[in-house]
């Protein structure tokens, strides 16, 4: 049987119980839209992480106390929170060459008041002037802190884009007083909005002096991290071994009590736990292209039992039983490669939707496109082939007899 027949019957065949074929398809293109709105999904927070950290600024180091062991995280060699980070260290990593800038952090959470009356339970992260350097961090208006504020305990304080806008609206905060605990602190800068770095948005941070904020605030002498700027990649890999060597030696320990993070490092780790989670939502995705395909092979086996006496008919008058399998096979690649069409676009209109009204970044790939399409013919030919296998190996005189 030529090719142009087979196609011409399948869609006659299709078109003879639009209803039911339409519900087949509508379970493809559930399907479908749900594995390529997921994989943009997956894509679209890959590629956002990845430039917001390249925002933050290249080339960058940080320290962090603890040590990381696989599936644990970040855990102290001995009781309790991890504190090694004080300011020796800083001075230690000061004296190795190849380093453009370096901040010790300090990170904690309280509640921020405004005079306006408008508060916000936010990150409140004490730092030195280098901190603006190495997280590539600029001034949208007013000053930075200087060497003198930050030796003479000066309670000043610069506020991302987003908590400005929430503390005081559409009041000019410079000058404006916040109060932090029981200390008032006066606003001397507003940082240009970065957005945010996979679970950190510096946007949402009012940042203080790291003496103000070790002394005043948190009450301790220990850092949560030091972040380092190094001049070139070419040395990131020298800069950190010599850290690591020089603070082993300061510590007085046999292996590091902290751990040297790179930005890849940081990259890497959250891209795996992104693509860990892609794939959980694209199997629990799948499970309703399988469902779909079972649809499938339901629908061709009622209509290979309501087709019965036509079959056998085709076959008493020379019809082969390869050309009875190709036409059941065709029939359900068709559904499926319509549901895979209408699912492909059904996908990209929610991954779009989902991108406009959450603000989520979003990434349509080709891959995704071809993966699905590659899929929906799979389906089609692995759940339509029993029907028609069952549908070829019809004896024409049982068939013919068939009620």
């Amino acid at each position: 049987m030529r090719i142009n027949d087979l196609i011409q019957e399948s869609i006659d065949s299709l078109k003879s119980n639009k209803l039911r074929t339409g519900l087949t398809i509508l379970g493809i293109i559930i399907g479908i839209a749900a594995v390529i709105s997921m994989i943009s999904l997956g894509e679209g927070s890959k590629v956002s992480i990845q430039r917001s950290i390249e925002s933050l600024g290249s080339n960058n180091l940080i320290v962090f106390p603890g040590i990381v062991q696989p599936g644990r995280g970040f855990v102290s060699s001995g009781r309790g929170e991890a504190q090694v980070l004080k300011r020796d260290d800083v001075e230690e990593i000061k004296k190795i060459d190849n380093i453009v800038a370096i901040s010790p952090e300090v990170q904690r959470r309280f509640q921020v008041v405004a005079e306006t009356g408008n508060n916000r339970n936010t990150t409140v992260l004490g730092v030195d002037i280098g901190f603006f350097t190495v997280r590539n961090m600029e001034i949208e208006n007013g000053n930075l802190f200087t060497d003198e504020q930050i030796r003479s305990y000066s309670k000043v304080a610069i506020l991302g884009n987003q908590i400005a806008k929430d503390l005081f609206g559409d009041v000019d905060p410079i000058g404006k007083k916040i109060k932090i605990r029981n200390l008032t602190f006066r606003v001397i800068g507003i940082l240009k909005a970065k957005g945010s770095t996979g679970f950190v948005s510096y946007d949402d941070f009012v940042i203080i002096p790291y003496t103000v904020m070790q002394k005043q605030l948190a009450g301790t002498e220990y850092f949560n991290s030091i972040a380092v700027k190094v001049d070139s990649k070419e040395n990131i890999e020298k800069v950190r071994e010599e850290i690591t060597n020089r603070l082993t030696v300061l510590h007085r320990v046999d292996e590091p009590d902290f751990t040297v993070f790179s930005q890849e490092d940081i990259l890497s780790t959250l891209t795996s736990i992104i693509n860990t989670f892609t794939i959980f939502l694209s199997f629990i995705a799948g499970v309703s292209l399988l469902v779909g395909g079972i649809g499938i092979m339901n629908m061709m086996l009622t209509s290979v039992t309501e087709r019965t006496k036509e079959i056998g008919l085709r076959k008493a008058v020379g019809a082969r039983n390869s050309d009875i399998l190709n036409q059941i096979l065709l029939e359900s690649v068709f559904i499926t490669l319509l549901g895979g069409i209408f699912g492909i676009l059904l996908g990209i209109l929610i991954s779009y939707g989902v991108s406009k009204i959450a603000n989520i970044t979003t990434y349509i790939s080709l891959k995704a496109i071809l993966i699905s399409v590659i899929v929906s013919t799979a389906i089609g030919l692995i759940f339509g082939y029993y029907p028609a296998k069952r549908a070829s190996n019809l004896d024409p005189i049982v068939a013919l007899r068939y009620e």
